[in-house]
């Protein structure tokens, strides 16, 4: 058994662990407010130019757009948004089994990947797995902004554009609620037509000045909402899952000191009887 001394070493240590932890999790319940008061903003505009896009792809405009045409698939992107820091359980390989299990099923039927991604997490795990990497960012902080984004995601483009890949997938955690997130992948190019069954057979949008002018710099405004949209929401379900995290270290650094506080005082209790056992033994002896 340790000696008294190490055991409150021991229980000293766990209990400033268990402040840090405690800190961590009231910290990050601030920052997950702010987190889904960003996320709500975005969602209204990202869900409408979705719907619009949508749309598009089965209206009858002069110009067809190069993102609304259906290709043979052949290579694939995916953007994946991560966090840039752990301590979030496992928010992130949930994300990223997800992920490798799409790779997997694509390269298995011959076709292409490429990566961008937005997070320090993501680009740490799948450096290693030798894949192209596009593009990516990190350390986008607490307030990220679409300006941080349109670098990274425009070399994504550019590759659609050129044809070097044939869809765009969007691969980050879906925000159910605060016990709950979910890794989701979205496909963005080429759009797709959510309410299809309620559109008229034959109709369009009224354009001015022309189609051509205003549908490409649409499309712009479309990735980078869903993109943004995907950042803002991963981290959400980023702070939601650190505070849960950090909650259930808290409560298990909690149950150890009680565990070492009983084991201290067992010792405690036989340092005691022993030294009684000598004095009572030595007074015998005399």
């Amino acid at each position: 058994m340790p000696s008294t001394k190490e055991i409150r070493v021991k229980i000293a240590s766990v209990k400033s662990t268990q402040k840090i932890t405690k800190a961590m999790e009231m910290v990050a319940a601030s920052k997950m407010r702010r987190a889904q008061e960003r996320m709500r903003a975005a969602q209204p505009y990202a869900d409408r130019i979705r719907q619009v896009i949508g749309h598009l792809r089965v209206a009858n405009p002069n110009h067809r757009h190069p993102f609304l045409v259906e290709r043979e698939l052949k290579s694939v992107g995916i953007i994946v948004v991560s966090s840039d820091r752990g301590l979030c359980g496992s928010l992130n390989v949930n994300l990223f089994k997800r992920v490798l299990a799409e790779i997997r099923q694509h390269s298995d039927e011959g076709r292409e990947i490429h990566l961008c991604l937005v997070g320090n997490k993501a680009l740490q795990f799948f450096r290693r797995l030798k894949l192209p990497v596009v593009a990516s960012v990190t350390h986008l902080g607490d307030s990220p902004h679409v300006s941080d984004l349109i670098g990274s995601v425009k070399a994504m483009l550019d590759m659609y554009s050129e044809g070097r890949i044939d869809r765009l997938l969007l691969a980050s955690n879906f925000f159910e609620n605060t016990m709950t997130q979910r890794p989701t992948l979205r496909c963005m190019l080429p759009a797709e037509t959510l309410d299809a069954d309620e559109l008229q057979e034959h109709w369009d949008y009224i354009y001015e000045p022309s189609a051509e002018e205003l549908i490409g710099g649409y499309m712009m405004r479309y990735i980078e909402s869903q993109v943004y949209r995907g950042v803002v929401e991963n981290l959400a379900c980023e702070m939601a899952a650190r505070m849960v995290a950090m909650k259930s270290a808290t409560d298990n650094a909690g149950k150890l000191i009680d565990e070492l506080q009983l084991i201290y005082n067992k010792a405690r209790q036989a340092a005691i009887t022993k030294e009684i056992s000598e004095i009572v033994g030595g007074a015998a002896a005399v």
